[in-house]
């Protein structure tokens, strides 16, 4: 790691499609530039894998730390979220303490942190003690302020128009 590195904070937010899209190719760039690289995924499920998840997974470089419950047309507990959730972080927060960890991607964390899954005192907490090397990539819909507000990159990905709109179901290989 380049002890000149400056690591900002980005984040892609809004109720279009293509902010985990735009976090992953953020993710093959740096794993092409031999960066060592980190994927948070929350709020998502174990199955079905996702596209960009199985070739991922292929990648050398690239860890993954995965909650595995997702919420997406689901009853969900709280609770039991919000331990899935603390805990994950958790894990993904002392792994980057390490510093040897160049990019990390949040996958979802705005919803986490919208729903009281996460405190975001625990996540400012991270960002304000994180390596100062560390770029920092949040996704979700609806970023919180006191986030946008750090952040040095916020994209807005503005939905105009989707085929779920005219009935048309996530697709494998293009959705997923």
């Amino acid at each position: 790691m380049s002890a000149d590195r400056v690591g900002l904070l980005q984040v892609y937010t809004g109720d279009g499609k293509g902010k985990t899209t735009a976090a992953t190719g953020l993710l093959v760039r740096a794993l092409g530039q031999g960066l060592r690289t980190l994927l948070v995924r929350f709020l998502k499920p174990a199955v079905p894998r996702s596209g960009e998840l199985i070739i991922l997974e292929q990648q050398t470089g690239l860890e993954i730390i995965d909650a595995a419950k997702g919420v997406i047309g689901r009853q969900v507990d709280p609770e039991e979220m919000r331990a899935n959730v603390t805990a994950t972080f958790d894990l993904a927060a002392q792994r980057l303490r390490t510093g040897d960890i160049e990019l990390v991607v949040f996958d979802e964390i705005h919803g986490c942190l919208n729903r009281g899954y996460l405190d975001f005192e625990r996540f400012a907490g991270f960002l304000d003690q994180r390596p100062a090397a560390l770029e920092v990539v949040c996704t979700g819909r609806r970023a919180p302020v006191e986030l946008l507000e750090r952040a040095d990159l916020v994209t807005c990905m503005q939905l105009v128009k989707h085929p779920h709109e005219q009935g048309i179901k996530a697709r494998k290989g293009i959705e997923y």
